[in-house]
């Protein structure tokens, strides 16, 4: 099982936005943030989970040279929906409305939106209807 992951991004500050506004809908504040002085990079980082674990960071260390991508668990269809619409508010681009994904399975439910810098974070539920 993974604990966390982590990425660096272009502007941190902008990015750092960008999640505290798009994760919102599906539980996700920044629990905490490391201040460049505090750590090993020299950049800072922040990081973004539910329930007081930051298993979701992003690092100021600079734009990466290919995106990637990055599926959050959401409780139900309908914060996938508010996700998409809060990502997309907060400056995000659509990769993928909400909406089932039959060719994962039956009740794959997801929404994909291209972060500031171009790396792919989707929310998806599980559960049936």
């Amino acid at each position: 099982m993974i604990d966390h992951v982590g990425f660096s991004v272009a502007d941190y500050e902008r990015s750092k936005a960008f999640y505290l506004k798009a994760l919102a809908p599906l539980g996700y504040v920044m629990v905490m943030e490391v201040p460049a002085e505090h750590n090993a990079s020299g950049f800072p980082a922040a990081g973004f989970g539910a329930h007081g674990k930051p298993d979701f960071w992003i690092g100021g260390e600079g734009f990466l040279p290919k995106p990637l991508h990055v599926a959050i668990v959401a409780r139900n269809r309908a914060a996938v929906d508010a996700f998409h619409l809060a990502a997309l508010a907060a400056g995000g681009r659509d990769h993928g409305a909400p909406g089932l994904r039959p060719h994962y399975h039956p009740s794959y439910y997801a929404a994909f939106v291209l972060d500031p810098d171009g790396h792919n974070i989707e929310a998806v539920c599980h559960a049936p209807a």
